[in-house]
């Protein structure tokens, strides 16, 4: 059976639902015989290559004061959190990360995209490095073993990969998918958002029945939507 995952590396529920994923993964018979396939979703296809402060922009964004940014980026750092996940509220900036899909493209290539995807994910929402630096990025691709030089020679030139990512989001737009992250089972079966580890678990089961599912088995999760949107759990 065949997983594809559209994400977003800005998306905390990206984040999260990749681990609760994994988790009810963890927790289905037939986990060893699904085939994982992360996609390309950008959140802001227009956002600029410099980065803004992550707090200043949810706050201008969404017409909120700093203090109730921060108070929003609480609640989902108490979710991340929850799930063993490190994440940071101060200190993260945003900016366009078509460069970083395609470095996921190019480590896909050789077998090491969801090795630089976690590295990724951690970085950008657990440590002090900015994804959006070409040298962090290259240090990011090297960790999860990929050459350095190679990985330099994929940033520089801006048309390596950049037809990969957009067929995902060509594809992502066909299959209705308008938040992130979003989850199809043997493209008959889609699940939006971060759901709970035992809703993905049932999912993966009742599609491995073969069952011809219409709708999702539950409520949309939490996820990240194109402009930026990404719910929060509510105190």
């Amino acid at each position: 059976m065949r997983v594809e995952i559209w994400s977003d590396i800005t998306c905390p529920w990206c984040y999260i639902g990749k681990a609760r994923f994994e988790q009810g993964l963890a927790a289905f018979a037939h986990r060893d015989e699904v085939e994982i396939v992360h996609r390309s979703f950008e959140l802001d296809p227009k956002a600029p290559k410099e980065t803004v402060p992550t707090l200043e922009m949810l706050a201008r964004k969404f017409g909120r004061t700093l203090d109730e940014a921060r108070a929003m980026q609480d609640h989902v750092a108490g979710t991340a959190r929850a799930e063993g996940l490190e994440y940071r509220t101060e200190g993260r900036v945003n900016g366009s990360t078509f460069d970083i899909h395609r470095m996921l493209h190019f480590a896909a290539a050789h077998g090491r995209r969801d090795a630089l995807l976690d590295l990724a994910y951690r970085a950008n929402f657990a440590e002090e490095r900015s994804v959006f630096d070409d040298d962090t990025l290259v240090a990011l691709a090297v960790e999860a073993g990929l050459d350095e030089a190679a990985a330099r020679e994929v940033l520089a030139d801006g048309e390596a990969y950049a037809a990969e990512v957009r067929a995902d989001e060509r594809e992502a737009a066909e299959l209705g998918a308008n938040a992130v992250p979003f989850f199809v089972l043997d493209r008959r079966y889609g699940i939006s958002g971060g759901q709970p580890a035992e809703v993905f678990t049932q999912a993966l089961e009742q599609a491995w029945q073969g069952r011809q599912v219409l709708a999702p088995a539950a409520p949309e999760g939490e996820a990240c939507e194109p402009d930026g949107a990404c719910a929060v759990p509510q105190s």
